[in-house]
């Protein structure tokens, strides 16, 4: 029989032995210190301010009473220290870190996580909650593969709900892409989190829809008309009209409205001219009243045709369209007649 515990080392009371009590209270001592075990903290010399029931992890060079402790835990018990070395998977509670800690490998490690866990919430180096079961702060989250590829799914429970990334700024909505709403992919962008514009939609057999891309076709109400040398003609009715288009202003003439472009960027612009007679005449789609972006121009004619023009231009915000002419002709507006169609390309 050995003179102490296997796996505490608690000292036995032995037969015939003298002030058993020493041993006793040997005993206690170790009991104390080793239940419900909790590290202090680590220090390579024994702190000033410890306290009676303090734990310390040695740390090399231990220095002073804990000289030639290293890699102990150093115990303060009435006014002196114990030193007890501890066995692979004792367990403590490290204060200064706030978390349990198993003793491995020379060192108290975290506690390892099970191979195949599963818990209601997780939040890394953020704060999880019900509804966000999963949240991560940090400057870059990797997803990598295994030996071939690697797929991030994103499940919906119904047609009608959503599955979709959300980008946001300041913690609102900025753009969106996903099955929104709707089994058909879409990319979503909003100016404030709140109203939003299906910028592209793709249906399941592969069709692609841009609702917001600058779109029209634009004529003055139908009539027949032979405008001044030098006259600006506009537009009344917007036959086909997407991504912003609008009437402006009335023109000078009294013919219609200029054509409002909505956003900068680079058009398609075509242009066509329904002529029922010409004595030589020129039409020019103009920007701003002034700066011509197509023209159409002929000889003297006495019997009708249909002219037209495209042109690939940069239009502005803001800028205003219309018709100026030249010359002297007859022409007929309306659908199908004197007319204008852009989109932004």
């Amino acid at each position: 029989m050995t003179d102490a515990t296997a796996n505490l080392a608690l000292p036995y009371l032995l037969p015939a032995q003298a002030q058993k009590h020493v041993t006793h209270n040997e005993a206690l001592q170790r009991l104390d210190a080793l239940v419900q075990l909790v590290i202090v903290g680590t220090s390579a010399s024994p702190p000033a301010d410890a306290a009676d029931g303090g734990c310390y992890w040695t740390a090399a060079p231990a220095a002073g009473a804990w000289s030639g402790k290293e890699g102990r835990l150093a115990f303060r018990q009435d006014g002196s220290w114990i030193f007890i070395t501890p066995r692979p998977g004792w367990r403590a509670f490290d204060l200064q870190r706030g978390r349990l800690v198993v003793f491995a490998e020379g060192g108290w490690n975290d506690l390892p996580l099970p191979a195949d866990a599963a818990v209601e919430t997780l939040g890394i180096n953020a704060a999880a909650d019900g509804y966000n079961r999963l949240a991560v702060a940090a400057d870059a989250t990797l997803f990598s593969h295994a030996g071939h590829g690697h797929q991030v799914k994103i499940n919906k429970a119904a047609a009608a709900e959503t599955a979709s990334l959300l980008f946001q700024s300041g913690w609102q909505g900025r753009a969106e892409m996903g099955l929104a709403g709707s089994d058909a992919f879409a990319i979503k962008v909003s100016p404030d989190g709140s109203s939003w514009t299906t910028a592209l939609a793709i249906s399941a057999a592969g069709v692609v829809e841009m609702t917001g891309r600058p779109a029209v076709r634009a004529s003055l109400a139908a009539s027949t008309l032979a405008p001044a040398d030098g006259s600006h003609t506009g537009f009344d009715d917007l036959h086909v009209v997407q991504g912003g288009f609008a009437l402006g202003p009335a023109l000078g003439s009294g013919y219609g409205h200029a054509l409002t472009v909505p956003a900068t960027g680079i058009y398609q612009v075509s242009i066509g001219a329904a002529l029922l007679s010409s004595a030589g005449h020129e039409i020019a789609l103009t920007v701003n009243g002034t700066t011509s972006i197509s023209t159409i121009n002929g000889p003297a004619l006495s019997s009708g045709t249909f002219q037209s023009a495209m042109v690939v231009t940069w239009l502005s915000a803001g800028d205003e369209l219309s018709f100026r002419h030249g010359g002297s002709a007859e022409l007929r507006f309306g659908y199908g007649g004197t007319e204008l169609s852009a989109v932004m390309i």
